[in-house]
């Protein structure tokens, strides 16, 4: 699964939001700031946590000031090996 999340994401912690929780519900992938302002959020593990992790992103950690989160579907080739990572 991919998400974009824009708002005031970057510069607050986000990214280090995700990964902590990414890693606690078993998830791999990453995260990483885009030129344009948003965070992108490539994830890939067991279809029941990505629920938890998507309200997550939607919430943010406390000093970001999350206003889109876009969901889509990222191949299954996608190759995200068996960590998360911050980019």
């Amino acid at each position: 699964m991919r998400y974009l999340i824009s708002g005031l994401v970057q510069g607050v912690g986000f990214r280090w939001f995700v990964a902590r929780h990414a890693r606690s519900l078993g998830l791999a992938g990453y995260a990483r700031n885009l030129p344009d302002g948003r965070v992108e959020v490539v994830v890939s593990g067991p279809e029941d946590s990505l629920p938890a992790l998507e309200r997550l992103l939607r919430a943010g950690p406390a000093n970001a000031q999350v206003q889109e989160v876009e969901r889509s579907q990222e191949p299954a080739a996608f190759p995200l090996g068996k960590s998360f990572d911050i980019r």
